[in-house]
């Protein structure tokens, strides 16, 4: 059985975060483990809180999980700040795992910021160049790049200016825009475009954690990066337009929808 790691921070209402890696995860049949970085105290229309855990007990949790059971593919997601940013980042530097996935997480669905803007150039500096893949929305895309996006031209040359801070593969996610949800690969060499038909709907808590553990899901499955994103883009577009219309917000999307229809059917 293939493995995937995430490194993020545990959401208590479900639908984002540790908990949506581990359903992403466990419905692409891959085994997940789990390194909190911080626990957030938040619901599908708020975040109240959020305290981060002390940076030697998120060393001990990557030491633990790459001592015995190494990962195939390691997802990272929530980084507040600074110190949390550094423990990770030694800890992949020693461990040096295949196929890291790093979603930028800046905001909560609601606009609420998780992560300290002062830790921005941090994220540039030490944790960007470890990604094989980094999968930022607009709005975190024009904070790494410091650029103003708009178009799709602007979504390429984002995303080649973000290429060049070390990453590998960069998918900057087009959800914020109007119209078709573009989502944009540049390997280095090529674009690749993924567009689909936009789901007319507020349940999307959780999309992009969610859409970032999906391709480290499919890199550990031994598939190739543009055909990983690919996938990942198909199995979110499911989920979104399935969702079972959770909380009083942005309700959570159905990780496992397939899931459940396929075992209807056998019944």
């Amino acid at each position: 059985m293939k493995k995937a790691l995430s490194i993020a921070g545990s959401d208590c209402s479900g639908g984002a975060g540790i908990q949506a890696d581990i359903k992403t995860f466990s419905a692409h049949g891959v085994f997940g483990m789990t390194v909190i970085t911080s626990v957030v105290a938040e619901n599908t229309f708020r975040v109240t809180d959020y305290q981060d855990i002390r940076p030697d007990i998120i060393q001990k949790q990557i030491n633990d999980v790459f001592e015995d059971i190494m990962p195939d593919a390691v997802k990272i997601g929530m980084l507040s700040c600074r110190e949390t940013m550094l423990a990770v980042a030694n800890k992949l530097k020693e461990w040096k795992p295949l196929n890291v996935v790093i979603d930028p997480v800046m905001y909560a669905k609601n606009g609420s910021a998780l992560m300290e803007m002062s830790a921005i150039d941090t994220l540039i500096s030490e944790v960007l160049p470890l990604a094989d893949v980094i999968t930022p929305n607009i709005p975190e895309a024009e904070k790494i790049s410091k650029m103003t996006i708009k178009s799709k031209d602007d979504m390429k040359k984002a995303a080649r200016c973000i290429r060049a801070m070390g990453c590998r593969n960069v998918v900057i996610k087009g959800g914020h825009r109007k119209g078709d949800a573009m989502d944009i690969l540049f390997d280095g060499d090529n674009y690749f475009e993924y567009q689909t038909k936009r789901i007319n709907t507020k349940h999307t808590h959780g999309t992009g954690c969610t859409f970032s553990s999906a391709i480290a899901s499919n890199l550990a499955l031994g598939f190739p990066v543009q055909k990983a994103v690919e996938n990942a883009k198909a199995y979110i577009n499911t989920a979104i337009a399935h969702a079972p219309r959770l909380g009083k917000g942005n309700g959570p999307v159905h990780h496992f929808y397939e899931m459940y229809e396929s075992h209807s059917r056998k019944i």
